[in-house]
């Protein structure tokens, strides 16, 4: 069953991907933040659809932790779905990512619709300076800015190291972080096509000022929160 429910998601991926993709691209006449709510349509769906097909549902603490203005928001990543998770929780957001993935037919052109920083990362300092530069104007624009700081997915159980970009950005702009935990990694894994029914904790913890924080003091309090609070949710289960 799991392999059926997993294949019948998949197939309505492959089926609706194309149809918001090119709906998205239409959005182009439209205001960022208007142009951003009309794709994030798109998560809703999958979102919904993970529930009767595959059995994952969520819940969310901390919904009060999120602040009235934008900010950088450090999310743990192990899975695809809080890529999807976050469109639907948090308000509107820009996405630091590589910018190969607008070069996707279809789904990379909607992407290119939603405002994301999309940057070069094997530039080295020139990523730094292209996330510092176009994060600030996405933040002026009113986007919380969404950064996964291990810069990859990781497998579930494991860490990678924290970059200090999403830190140096907030420093730089003097808005706080948004630390945020969560174990999807449990029930759909780091590049997996099975996905497990279950429930899935998304944890938001409290902000983390950068008033009088040197990024490299942002980026650590962010980690030791995120990391302690993804070992809470995993001894939840046992």
């Amino acid at each position: 069953m799991l392999l059926f429910r997993s294949l019948i998601f998949l197939l309505l991926q492959i089926l609706l991907t194309p149809i918001f993709s090119t709906l998205a691209i239409l959005t182009f006449p439209f205001s960022p933040l208007t142009r951003y709510r009309l794709i994030s349509s798109y998560a809703r769906t999958m979102i919904w659809l993970l529930g009767p097909i595959c059995g994952i549902r969520h819940q969310v603490i901390g919904m009060e932790n999120i602040p009235d203005k934008p900010c950088v928001v450090l999310c743990k990543h192990q899975s695809a779905w809080e890529t999807l998770a976050l469109q639907v929780i948090l308000p509107p957001q820009a996405w630091v990512l590589k910018r190969e993935l607008l070069w996707l037919p279809f789904f990379g052109w909607g992407l290119a619709m939603t405002s994301p920083i999309a940057i070069n990362r094997s530039d080295g300092k020139g990523a730094v300076k292209q996330l510092l530069s176009q994060g600030k104007k996405r933040l002026a624009q009113g986007f919380f800015v969404v950064i996964f700081p291990e810069g990859t997915r990781i497998p579930y159980g494991q860490r990678g190291k924290y970059k200090i970009g999403g830190a140096l950005l907030a420093a730089s702009s003097k808005v706080p972080v948004l630390p945020i935990a969560h174990d999807a990694g449990r029930l759909w894994g780091r590049n997996s096509f099975i996905k497990r029914p279950g429930l899935i904790t998304f944890s938001i913890g409290p902000v983390i000022p950068a008033s009088g924080l040197k990024a490299e003091e942002i980026n650590t309090r962010a980690e030791a929160w995120i990391e302690a609070e993804v070992e809470r949710i995993d001894r939840s289960h046992t």
